[in-house]
């Protein structure tokens, strides 16, 4: 389709003549909406916006055309954080946690990452392709346009190379923008434990230098926890990763005070990533930064772990993403309305600074904040048209239901 008109939308939302990379603190809570507009598409671009009273006149309008009439319409969902490629669920470690095991536990017995890992060395990429793709589908049906997804569940040179090779796959054939980020240190393998520096040192001298010899990788991760890796760890494979060009994204202060946000910050991390244990210190060294601070509300509640200072961290001026962290051990969905409905339920984020969190600021924590995350003319036309709502607080007061009507990727309605 190359020309599209969407007119007669109830409120165009997250509008802007000039892009910006994200918006913080008090911002949030200020959302740039139309009333009354129309949305043109062309050649996969907002060509243009703005209210129907500028087009009135007009004659050249495209042939194709929606009535949004009762609807709103926004950008496509962008979630910063995913784990789509893995070999098989884990819902019997999901019965261990109602037992009462916490995540530490089950992961030093084997379980979590490593039971995931030993299925992923004997999975298929193909097999590893087509239930990746299908959950790609489905996410696209709550309004996800763009994602980033790691490997990490690989834990071995080969592994790790074949879910990143699985992941190159899924940016070839699905619609959604992909992002991708190789997460050899996720965790540390049996073999390697009590001598986990020998697996850094795997980590730099065959994945990296092989992974980038192939391009394979947007960026790099490390789990910088308590249990995982240390702050002495994630320095040296992040120098290791900055001669390829590798950017790092950081797992950070999930299960502690770990001083991953700061390590983080210090290698000028597009993102830092879970944030429950966030202080005034992580919060000083955020400041300012350009490291986007990215709540998942999905693994915290899963968990029931304690939730992420997003209400601090805005009042302090810093800028909050939201994503879905989709993985088969501690955060099974990706569904993003959901994590929209848990920003404002769970961290009583205003429905504005929320939408703000799964749109704008997950695309800067993507890097894609330039082609993506806003209505402006010139970006990529990733675009929900909605049902007939009431509100925009309809968004995230309804947890429960789909309120996506209609999903445009790339100037292309999606079936």
């Amino acid at each position: 389709m190359k020309e599209l008109l969407i007119k007669n939308i109830k409120k165009l939302l997250q509008t802007e003549k000039e892009s910006k990379p994200y918006v913080a603190g008090s911002e949030m809570a200020q959302l740039p909406v139309i009333d009354n507009a129309f949305l043109w598409i062309k050649e996969g671009k907002i060509h243009d916006f703005g209210s129907m009273l500028e087009i009135e006149s007009r004659t050249n309008l495209p042939e194709n055309q929606i009535d949004a009439t009762g609807r709103m319409v926004l950008p496509a969902w962008c979630d910063s954080h995913t784990h789509l490629v893995y070999p098989h669920s884990r819902e019997i470690e999901y019965v261990d946690k109602i037992k009462g095991l916490s995540y530490e536990e089950i992961a030093k017995r084997g379980g979590g990452i490593l039971n995931t890992a030993q299925k992923m060395q004997e999975a298929s990429e193909d097999s590893l392709f087509e239930a990746a793709l299908k959950r790609l589908e489905e996410m696209t049906t709550w309004g996800t346009g763009a994602v980033e997804i790691k490997s990490g569940y690989g834990l071995t040179t080969e592994s790790e190379l074949k879910m990143l090779r699985v992941i190159r796959r899924l940016k070839e054939h699905s619609p959604l923008t992909i992002k991708s980020t190789f997460l050899g240190a996720h965790s540390i393998p049996m073999e390697y434990r009590g001598q986990q520096e020998k697996y850094v040192d795997l980590i730099i001298n065959e994945m990296i230098p092989q992974l980038a010899a192939d391009n394979l990788a947007d960026y790099v991760d490390v789990f910088c926890d308590v249990g995982f890796f240390t702050v002495e760890d994630t320095d040296r494979i992040l120098e290791a990763a900055a001669k390829y060009g590798l950017q790092p994204k950081i797992h950070a202060n999930e299960l502690d005070y770990s001083g991953g946000i700061q390590v983080g910050v210090k290698h000028n991390a597009l993102s830092v990533d879970h944030l429950e244990f966030t202080g005034e210190e992580e919060i000083k060294a955020l400041k300012d930064s350009g490291t986007m601070p990215t709540i998942l509300p999905g693994a915290a509640f899963f968990l029931n772990m304690v939730y992420a200072p997003a209400r601090q961290m805005m009042d302090a001026g810093l800028p909050v993403a939201l994503a879905s962290d989709c993985n088969p051990g501690s955060s099974p969905s990706g569904n993003m309305q959901l994590i929209i409905s848990m920003g404002s339920v769970l961290y009583r984020m205003l429905p504005e600074e929320v939408i703000h969190a799964v749109t704008k600021n997950t695309a800067y924590a993507m890097g894609v904040d330039k082609e993506l995350g806003s209505i402006c003319v010139g970006k990529k036309a990733n675009i929900l048209i909605t049902k007939e709502i009431p509100s925009l607080e309809y968004l995230p007061y309804a947890y429960g239901e789909n309120k996506i009507d209609t999903v445009i990727l790339n100037g292309e309605i999606q079936d």
